[in-house]
């Protein structure tokens, strides 16, 4: 599809659920007619399968198809011959990295074409969220390292005509002389990061509340609760900002975003960019309101398209209409990533279950989770506070912690320094706040 063809489908979201339908599958179909003639994994495992993939032209259609991993990416990706690649060397504009938080990172070669779908995507995000062409937005995530994030954050503000701040992520006392130099409308960022901003605003005599923000967008953590409410982060960056608040939902893999309107009722999917699938533990599809794994088929990629990928993110899909007047289906809030559920006597606990109370006691300044497997059919949890105030004590936040999710893991209060040094990881994009000592070492950000 060329650029023109996708502005004229800008609209898509508004259009009744029937046109929605019969576009998503003629995209479709393209999409896995291009697979099938360019892919090599897929065709090899489809030819393995018995699957013939000319026969796949629908939504529910995508079920007899396999899912594909993460770890699918890793095994057949670079380091053997990029079986995922469907474009010629050439033909490659820019080659991105997903962020490793799981595994090894994985090398995405985007086409020229693939740019330009990104850049609609974004430019639809920020519509989305309100933004136009008079607002002056300051981007405060990575642009640099081979991440996707920033890079699609600017060419959609320039396919909506807005101004871009390029202030990265590095450096937070960088980005708040951007904010008192040049006063952007609009920030996008990582809620922690913006909530550090604030602060390092204040210790220069500055009130946040003045500087002009009108809207943030928020990135790489879920600032509302799964009634879709705000949650305690959601609401403290409201407060301190006096600033809308946006949810956002994406991956270098998907390399789509979803991301809520003014009424807050979930992650709006792009249709014609996206098919999005919520699946249980054995892959089949769960009754929609139900959560579940995020799997998601991007459409019009072609330099490295996928088809029924396994995101690893909890999540659920709305598919009734918004208030706002779009169509278009709605994701929820992330409530955690797969791998790290957590069993602790008998209850199923995610992280940022655990993240959410934590957020709401202001005496709280860093955290941070160590999980391990002692014992049998339990995690151990130990929960690791940082903060400096000397009134707060462990016993207080198990029992705020019990209260709410009715687990009370091990919690351990130490100086804020010290929980930073172990959260705040200079070839990670925001804090590193869960840390898996079951079988694997592995350390995920929040």
């Amino acid at each position: 599809m060329s650029q023109a063809e996708l502005i004229l489908s800008a609209e898509l979201s508004f259009a009744p659920a029937q046109q929605i339908e019969q576009q998503q599958q003629q995209l479709l179909r393209r999409h896995v007619q291009y697979v099938a003639q360019h892919s090599a994994f897929y065709r090899r495992r489809c030819q393995q399968l018995g699957i013939d993939l000319a026969r796949i032209g629908s939504y529910d259609d995508l079920t007899q198809l396999p899912l594909t991993t993460k770890d699918d990416l890793e095994r057949h990706g670079e380091h053997n011959g990029d079986e995922f690649l469907c474009v010629d060397q050439q033909q490659i504009s820019d080659i991105c990295l997903t962020s490793g938080t799981t595994g090894l990172p994985v090398a995405f070669m985007q086409s020229g074409q693939d740019l330009d779908r990104l850049a609609f995507n974004e430019q639809l995000a920020f519509v989305t969220a309100g933004l136009s062409a008079d607002d002056r937005v300051l981007i405060a995530a990575a642009i640099d390292r081979c991440f996707m994030a920033g890079m699609a954050y600017f060419l959609g503000l320039k396919q909506i005509g807005a101004t871009a701040i390029r202030g990265g992520s590095s450096s937070v006392a960088v980005v708040a002389q951007l904010v008192q130099r040049f006063h952007p409308s609009a920030m996008v960022g990582v809620p922690t990061m913006l909530l550090a901003l604030a602060s390092t605003l204040r210790e220069q005599g500055i009130d946040p509340q003045c500087c002009g923000v009108k809207k943030l967008i928020c990135i790489g953590e879920p600032v509302r609760q799964q009634n879709l409410e705000l949650s305690a982060l959601g609401e403290r960056l409201q407060q301190t900002w006096q600033a809308q608040i946006f949810g956002t939902y994406a991956s270098t893999e998907m390399a789509t975003t979803f991301v809520d309107c003014p009424e807050g009722c979930g992650g709006h999917v792009s249709p014609q960019l996206m098919m999005v699938e919520v699946v249980d533990d054995q892959g089949l599809r769960v009754p929609h309101g139900t959560a579940g794994e995020v799997v998601a088929t991007p459409l019009q990629v072609t330099g490295m398209p996928l088809l029924r990928f396994c995101t690893g993110d909890i999540a659920t899909l709305y598919t009734e209409p918004c208030n706002c007047g779009r169509n278009s289906w709605r994701l929820g809030p992330v409530l955690g990533r797969k791998n790290q559920m957590l069993k602790y006597r008998g209850t199923t606990v995610y992280p940022p279950a655990i993240f959410a109370v934590l957020q709401e006691i202001e005496q709280v300044a860093a955290f941070y989770i160590e999980v391990f497997d002692d014992y049998a059919l339990s995690d151990r949890i130990r929960v690791v506070v940082g903060s400096a105030c000397p009134e707060l004590t462990a016993h207080h936040i198990e029992e705020r912690l019990a209260a709410r999710i009715r687990v009370k893991p091990q919690v351990v209060i130490e100086d804020v320094d010290s929980v930073c040094r172990k959260t705040i990881q200079q070839d990670k994009r925001k804090p590193v706040t869960f840390f898996d000592y079951r079988t694997e070492c592995t350390a995920f950000g929040s």
